[in-house]
Formats: C-alpha cells, sequence, structure tokens
C-alpha cells in the first residue's frame, strides 16, 4: 500500500514529538508500505518568522514573505530525516522544488496546478519514506509561493492524487472532526465520519481542522480523508462522499473570527454598479463572502459584504481609489469586531425551519444578527465578535449535538 500521511505544526512541536511522529511512521514502513510524509513548520515557526519580518519590514513584499515562510518546513522534513535515520528507517527529506510542485503565481495564496513525481516514484523504488515539505510550491518564475495558511493540507491531498494513493491521512492535535470547537462547546462531540460537502463548508467557515482547498481537492479526485490525532492511537473521523448513517439535520456549528464588514453607503441605484464593485476587488484577489444589498431608495443603494479581516486594509485601500470615479458612493465604513457562526448539515436540504431555529437559539441568548447568508446545507450568520461563545453554545445545544 502507498499512504500518505500529514502531520501539522504541533504534532511536530519539539524532539519529543519529532521521535513520536518518526515512531509512526517507522511502525508504518515496517508493514511493507510505501509511505509519503507531508509536515508543516514546527510549532509557531510560521508566527515566529512573520514577526521577524514585521520587524525588519511591516510592508515587505509577498513574494519575500513566500521566500522566508517556506524555511520552516525545510527544517520540519530534515529533522525528521534525521529522526528516521537514527531509527534505522532510511529516509529523504524533498522541498516543492526538488518535487517538483508547480503553482499558480499569486503569492501567499498560490494553487496547485500540477506535481511531478517521478523524483517521489524513485525514491519509494529505492525503499526510502519521503518527506516533503507542505504549504509550498513553485510558480513559472521559478520562486517559492506557499498556498495559505493550513496549506500542508493540500499538499498532502495532491500528492494523495497524484500518486494514486492507498490512504490520505492527516495528524492533528485533536481527535478528529468535532461538531464546534471543543476550546468553546465543552460538550461538543468527535464525528465518526462526515461528507465532503459538510467539511468543505465547515472549513470554508472557519473550523481549522482541515484548509478548506483540501477537501475540495478530495472531492474532485475521490481522495478519502482520515483525520486523527498524532498524540494518541484513536480511530479518528473519515471524511467521504456518502456516510452511511442517517444524515444529522446539522452535522456541526463554526465560527470564523477573521472576519470584517464593509458598507458601501450611496452607490448609484442603476445596473452595473455590483459588477464595478466587486471586479474591483476580483482583480486583486480578495475575496467575499456574506453580501447584503438594500432596497433602492432615492436613486441609490447601499452593499454591505464581509472580507476576512486579513484583507481588509487592502480592501479599502482598492475601494478608496475608485470611490470618487467608477464606484461614486457617498461612503465606506468598516466594522472589525464581527464574527461569523455557522450551522452546516447535508440534512438540512430536506428540512425546513433550519434557519428559524437557530435564530431561536441566537434570540434566546439575547444576540443580535447583523448579516445572514444560506446555502442548501448551512446557514451563517454574522454577530458581533464579543458574542461567539455563547452564540455557538446556544445554537449548539439547540440541536442537541452533544446528545446525538
Amino acid at each position: 500500500m502507498l499512504i500518505v500521511k500529514k502531520f501539522g505544526g504541533t504534532s511536530v512541536g519539539d524532539k519529543d514529538r519529532i521521535f513520536n511522529v518518526a515512531r509512526r511512521i517507522a511502525e508504518e514502513y515496517k508493514k511493507g508500505n510505501e509511505v509519503v510524509v507531508v509536515l508543516s513548520a514546527m510549532g509557531k515557526q510560521t508566527d515566529i518568522l512573520l514577526a521577524q519580518a514585521r520587524e525588519i519590514n511591516p510592508n515587505a513584499s509577498k513574494r519575500e514573505l513566500d521566500m522566508l515562510m517556506v524555511t520552516g518546513e525545510q527544517v520540519s522534513v530534515a529533522l525528521m530525516a534525521m529522526a528516521l535515520d537514527t531509527l534505522g528507517i532510511p529516509a529523504i527529506s524533498l522541498n516543492a522544488y526538488q518535487v517538483a510542485m508547480h503553482t499558480t503565481s499569486v503569492y501567499g495564496n498560490a494553487r496547485l496546478k500540477r506535481i511531478d513525481t517521478e523524483r517521489i516514484q524513485n525514491e519509494l523504488e529505492a525503499k526510502r519514506v519521503v518527506l516533503v515539505t507542505g504549504f509550498q510550491g513553485v510558480n513559472k518564475f521559478d520562486d517559492y509561493t506557499t498556498l495559505g495558511r493550513g496549506g500542508s493540507d493540500t499538499t498532502a491531498v495532491a500528492l494523495a492524487a497524484a500518486l494514486h494513493a492507498d490512504a490520505c491521512e492527516i495528524y492533528t492535535d485533536v481527535d478528529g472532526v468535532f461538531t464546534a470547537d471543543p476550546r468553546i462547546v465543552p460538550t461538543a462531540r468527535k464525528l465518526e465520519e462526515i461528507t465532503y460537502d459538510e467539511m468543505l463548508e465547515l472549513a470554508s467557515l472557519g473550523a481549522g481542522v482541515l484548509h478548506n482547498r483540501s477537501v475540495e481537492m478530495a472531492k474532485k479526485y475521490g481522495v478519502q480523508l482520515v483525520v486523527r490525532s498524532s498524540l494518541n492511537l484513536s480511530e479518528g473521523t473519515v471524511v467521504k462522499e456518502a456516510v452511511k448513517m442517517e444524515k444529522m439535520l446539522v452535522s456541526g456549528v463554526a465560527c470564523d473570527k477573521n472576519t470584517a464588514r464593509i458598507a458601501v453607503i450611496g452607490l448609484e441605484d442603476q445596473p452595473g454598479v455590483a459588477f464595478k464593485l466587486f471586479n474591483h476587488l476580483a482583480r486583486h484577489n480578495v475575496n467575499v463572502d456574506i453580501i447584503l444589498q438594500s432596497v433602492g431608495r432615492d436613486g441609490t443603494k447601499d452593499i454591505s459584504f464581509t472580507v476576512k479581516e486579513d484583507d481588509l486594509d487592502e480592501a479599502v485601500a482598492i475601494l478608496e481609489r475608485h470611490r470618487a470615479g467608477s464606484l461614486s458612493c457617498q461612503k465606506i465604513d468598516v466594522e472589525c469586531e464581527v464574527a461569523k457562526v455557522s450551522i452546516v448539515g447535508a440534512g438540512m436540504m430536506s428540512n425546513a425551519g433550519v434557519a428559524a431555529k437557530m435564530f431561536e437559539a441566537l434570540y434566546d441568548v439575547g444576540v443580535n444578527i447583523k448579516m445572514i447568508s444560506t446555502s442548501e446545507i448551512r446557514v451563517t450568520v454574522l454577530i458581533d465578535e464579543a458574542h461567539v461563545d455563547k452564540a455557538m453554545n446556544a445554537v449548539h445545544e439547540k440541536f442537541s449535538l452533544s446528545h446525538i
């Protein structure tokens, strides 16, 4: 069997944890399996590198930031190769350039285009464990790029797809996918299995267990994922196309505090205005989430939308540049102390009144809703960030997610 394993930063945070992971890899290798391992940077190394960059240049280019960021994963794979060597397991560490993981040229948030598998196949045939840097690739200019926070998950799934692996295992510091973040909702419980669609929604809405693009890719290429802890031997959660159990009404509750609301006030109420507004943002790769447009009055209308707080300054700068020109709006308002709370569940498609039940839970604990967005399997609300914890617990309890 060919198995791809991915270990996150906390799993390789220090010497003891590196050897803990090395022993798990060695066990798999000794079973006669071919093993490819994707590693993240150790512990908080990525944050440390970003802090160092800000000290030197708060406005550093994204290209140079990527050049810096990729060093974290290179440290992890090299140390892991050394650890495996001490255990008598032949291993080799490879970075994105050595593998040849081709990406788009968007520094800081690149997308994988294709992977050259020849080098990895050769190393596997030589009976070595192959350790690959996660989170990174190389663009057409031979520059390093990074895939965005959590991108090591995407690296692992992409390798599993390209190599036609028999299994793809994502190891983290939690036991699997939970009905909510256990740090916020103490009664949250682990799910045995979850569909790609549900997991994709949860990942996109702030559940930090898996990178959303990794789930998207797993669904596209039919890669079955298992999310489990690197710190114990529990079974974890299987992410796949369909689950055996009767669909729960709601599978999970997620929150995302990395959110800001922008309101563009006094736009002309005529065709093409929304296109101009969002086209300006799209050209600079600023993603927009919840959108709310007011009813036009006196020839004007307002459009409110959410962006990641990380993108807020850039988004506002773009809009200000066009405020007096193509947008011709009266003013731009910003609100940062907000968060998204969402419920996700495939069972919502065939059940009426799910949104009302969520709104009732929020009403019961006095939480005001600022914006609402829905899909077939999701309801998302924007609320004050200060109310996230009680909102999450109230909604989780309302749908009895801790009792199933």
